[in-house]
């Protein structure tokens, strides 16, 4: 059997699955080598390589897409090996086949394996003829109203791109242009599939690492059922609430798809579960999965290293794998704002900092001074928590995130913190549904939450970091005064006889003023509004001769201590201690229960800051993708009307019509890029017209 010993290793990703393949080959001493964008060069993945080779761009598809560019990487950096981590070109066998071509170890499946599974249609063949359950295939052509809900995908592709749920007839025809035309953007393959959609069905997956010795393991189930977009929040392992024969139905479903083509290495097996407890085969991703951390945690295992292991042509350490213990659940931290449809931020990332401790891990692509670009997905980390059972587990995770310092653009951490709190998730209640039926709640303002307490808090340090400031600087006028204390009675005794002088001759003293100051035993007044909900708090403070400043008129509030960083107050009998950090006009207020961000308001507002009524303006920086068909100055529009379609962050989005009226300015092109607030369109809104509407397909993004 070849054996192909692995010294340097170059791994065609980047962030937080880039960064985590080099731990692993730290510990087995295997040098590494980054590939990066002109985006990513100070990057942390970068920044941790032994070595590093540019890819000269910044999108995907001229940089991480560039399967030649990175073989050529891996020649001049001089690796033996490629590891293509998830993503990109993790499952493109033309990449597999031209690494090897070359000369190097491919970490990853056979060639055959990753065409045979490529395209869902023809993995749903050979899964048939392998005994694996399936959902029957509709065709979209004769599909009617007993065929719906229909679920339509992309064939050559994941990540919840290309997929449309269609629940009435008449949607059909346009759900389909839609769906083939981002499958097309984002696989170059437009092909769609139809099969019926299981409605609140769960996913669950089954880790399998098979070797070229003729094992297969299968490391226990995965429940991934909380989506948006059709793209996973939070994982966990094992899948709850599963009887031992489902267990034992997906296990070896999961290794008869492994053995269906001769796979090697990690790879995951994903199913539709029906809320009869029923089991769909979705499709095989052959390569290693973003939330594979939970099944190393209740595994004990490296997958990674496995991956290398087998990839170097050794067995795996056993015929069967270890038993499981405990329970792990991951989240994904993202840099979006699930209020406002999951928009994607980007920014500088200020702050990040978890707690650490037993059970908890964190795998990230950033620390705190890194910038979240428009290029890549918004994945900001992946925080992971393991205990002996479930509720423990759970708990776990959930306060480690309250914990956290997250500082930067607007995140879904507060979501994931009460999505884990959420009756429903505690009773494993879970299902592909989960966020469409309680996003609302999820987002609104919490109970428990006190941003008034915390908005004072952020005033009271800033009034103290202020006095600091002034007291450093009269310390430098007292300095000089000292200094010049000589000089000054001298000039005072010539002054006192030009004095008696004058007066002796009748002319006046010269006339002496002092300058105005503000009192500050009266209350002062601080203004912020609250981020990202909008809300606006105006507190008032006094700074009495103790120099301490103290709220003015809250009852029931005193204070206890207070620097520039860390306040400490006394509610309603109740100790509070918060964490003040400032960031230009942004303060961040980590409390030992929530985290809240201001930003500071100028005392009276600038009339300049409002933009004309019907303004539509770009929520996020990306690339205009298209607009709708006929759109142009002078057309009439439809309120939620689809207008424009802005890329962003791996995500689609649509710019809608805010009112019933005439479109009376387009700035948006299509291959436009544009930033954060740049105005696109304006629509006059017109109550009394008639709207004709623009000729587009229904979409959801």
């Amino acid at each position: 059997m070849r054996s192909d010993v692995i010294h340097t290793l170059l791994v065609a990703n980047r962030g937080e699955i880039a960064c985590r393949i080099f731990r692993t080959c730290r510990d087995l001493g295997i040098t590494t080598v980054a590939v990066y964008s002109d985006a990513d060069a100070d990057a942390l993945h970068v920044r941790e390589a032994d070595l590093a080779v540019r890819l000269p761009g910044a999108a995907p598809a001229d940089t991480y897409l560039r399967g030649d560019l990175v073989v050529a990487a891996a020649r001049a950096a001089g690796a033996d090996a490629v590891h293509p981590g998830y993503g990109f070109l993790s499952e493109n066998a033309a990449f597999a086949a031209a690494v090897q071509d070359a000369g190097l170890v491919w970490v990853g499946p056979p060639v055959k394996a990753i065409e045979l599974m490529a395209s869902k249609t023809r993995a749903k063949e050979l899964m048939a003829g392998a005994g694996v359950p399936l959902l029957a295939p509709v065709d979209p052509a004769t599909a009617g109203p007993d065929d719906l809900p229909l679920l339509l995908k992309a064939a050559a592709g994941g990540g919840g791109r290309g997929m449309r749920i269609v629940r009435e007839p008449d949607a059909l025809p346009g759900e389909l242009l839609a769906a083939a035309a981002e499958a097309a953007s984002a696989f170059g393959d437009g092909e769609v599939f139809a099969e019926p959609y299981v409605e609140r069905g769960r996913h669950v997956e089954v880790q399998v690492m098979a070797d070229a010795h003729g094992t297969v393991w299968a490391l226990g189930t995965r429940d991934c059922s909380l989506q948006r977009r059709h793209q996973k929040v939070i994982e966990e392992a094992p899948a709850p609430g599963l009887d031992d024969g489902l267990r034992t139905r997906l296990h070896e479903a999961a290794v008869a798809a492994a053995r269906a083509v001769d796979y090697r290495g990690a790879g995951t097996v994903e199913f539709l579960v029906s809320a009869e407890g029923r089991p769909y085969f979705l499709e095989m991703n052959t390569r290693l999965q973003v939330e594979h951390p939970v099944t190393e945690a209740v595994f004990g295992l490296d997958l990674v290293a496995l991956q290398l292991r087998v990839a170097e042509g050794a067995p795996l350490p056993s015929p069967e794998p270890p038993q499981p213990s405990g329970h792990a659940v991951e989240a994904r931290l993202y840099a979006e704002d699930p209020a406002r449809d999951w928009q994607p931020q980007t920014g500088a990332l200020l702050t990040l900092e978890l707690p650490e401790g037993p059970g908890l891990r964190l795998d990230t692509g950033y620390t705190g001074g890194d910038t979240i670009g428009v290029h890549y997905d918004p994945m900001i980390a992946k925080v992971i928590a393991r205990a002996p059972t479930r509720t423990e587990a759970v708990r776990l995770l959930a306060r480690a995130l309250e914990r956290a310092r997250v500082h930067g653009p607007v995140t879904n951490r507060d979501l994931l913190v009460r999505s884990l709190r959420h009756p429903d998730f505690a009773a494993a209640r879970l299902d592909t549904g989960f966020y469409d039926r309680h996003l609302a709640d999820l987002t609104a303002p919490g109970a428990g939450r006190d941003p008034a307490t915390a908005a004072l808090a952020a005033t009271l340090a800033e009034a103290v970091r202020n006095t600091q400031a002034a007291g450093g600087a009269e310390a430098v006028r007292n300095t000089e005064a000292v200094r010049g204390a000589g000089a000054v009675r001298r000039s005072e005794a010539a002054r006192g006889a030009e004095a008696v002088r004058g007066a002796a001759a009748g002319s006046p003293a010269p006339a002496r003023f002092g300058a105005w100051r503000n009192v500050t035993s009266q209350p002062q007044r601080k203004r912020y509004r609250s981020e990202p909900d909008g809300t606006e708090h105006e507190v008032a403070y006094r700074t009495p001769r103790t120099g301490i400043p103290e709220p003015h008129e809250i009852p029931g509030t005193r204070v206890l201590t207070a620097t520039p960083d860390r306040v400490t107050l006394e509610v309603d009998g109740v100790t509070r201690n918060f964490a003040i950090t400032a960031h230009a006009d942004r303060v961040h207020v980590d409390a030992t229960d929530a985290a809240y961000t201001f930003t500071a308001l100028p005392r009276f507002t600038d009339p300049a800051a409002h933009t004309a009524p019907g303004s539509l303006l770009a929520p996020m920086p990306g690339t205009v993708v298209r607009i709708a068909e006929g759109l142009a100055a002078g057309v009439t529009v439809e309120a939620g009307q689809p207008l424009i379609w802005l890329e962003a962050m791996k995500m689609e989005h649509r710019i809608l019509a805010p009112a019933s009226g005439t479109l009376t300015a387009l700035h948006a092109a299509p291959g436009h890029q544009v930033e954060v607030g740049a105005l696109l369109a304006v629509v006059q809104e017109d109550p009394a017209a008639t709207p004709v509407p623009v000729p587009v397909p229904e979409e959801t993004a």
